[in-house]
């Protein structure tokens, strides 16, 4: 697994916090990892080590940082109503600014070589999108993009490799609007992957949380490492 230490992203705003992982190489391409509702829970550490196992250099910004909250308790029964109160009370131009600003942060890093990519999971899948449409990115990977549905008119502008993962029986969004955002996003003269899930419910990927789907789990996680391997290492 990589090795994670704790640092500071600098914004107009001060210094975000975030956690980077390093490959055991100790240099790779970058990776942009953005969290659920959830923040940086441990279900994202866990994704974070596991990218950078696979050779990447991985960013997660902390971005519920200037909300001036404590972290989450995940072991709270009432975690999923706060966390959903909790990102709905972010300002999202100005989040976009911050995940626009790690992802120039980690471009910059000495240890990255080569593309930087961007991988983003529900709160962040949605965000994740909407930062390859205004910012350099080289690839794209969105699982279950919460807030990609409401996006969709910056679908032209996300002009990169691109792989979306949806669950078909998915309780936030339902699997006519999963057609309507495979349409939006296939229409781009760009590489798209558009992957769905029969029987997969929002969240499958989080093994932390009562939606997860294990079968569906390791089969877009290996979609996953293959796609960013492709993309990523060219």
């Amino acid at each position: 697994m990589g090795e994670e230490a704790s640092v500071e992203v600098p914004t107009e705003s001060g210094p975000m916090p975030g956690l980077l992982w390093s490959p055991p190489g100790g240099s790779g391409p970058g990776i942009l990892l953005l969290q659920e509702i959830f923040g940086l829970s441990r279900y994202i550490r866990r994704r974070g080590e596991a990218l950078a196992a696979a050779g990447y250099v991985v960013l997660a910004p902390e971005l519920y940082w200037r909300l001036d909250e404590p972290p989450l308790d995940e072991t709270d029964p009432k975690v999923v109503e706060v966390a959903m109160g909790r990102a709905t009370s972010l300002e999202w131009d100005t989040t976009v600014g911050d995940a626009v600003a790690a992802l120039e942060h980690l471009r910059g890093l000495e240890q990255v070589s080569g593309r930087v990519g961007i991988v983003g999971f529900c709160f962040g899948g949605g965000l994740g999108f909407n930062v390859a449409a205004v910012a350099e990115a080289d690839v794209l990977v969105s699982y279950y993009g919460s807030a990609l549905p409401g996006l969709l008119g910056l679908a032209p502008r996300v002009r990169i490799p691109s792989l979306y993962h949806f669950g078909l029986a998915d309780d936030f969004i339902d699997a006519s609007t999963v057609a309507q955002v495979h349409e939006a996003v296939t229409a781009v003269d760009a590489p798209v992957a558009f992957e769905t899930y029969d029987g997969a419910n929002h969240a499958f990927d989080n093994d932390d949380f009562y939606f997860y789907d294990p079968e569906s789990s390791a089969l877009a996680w290996q979609r996953t490492l293959e796609f960013l391997r492709v993309s990523l290492n060219p």
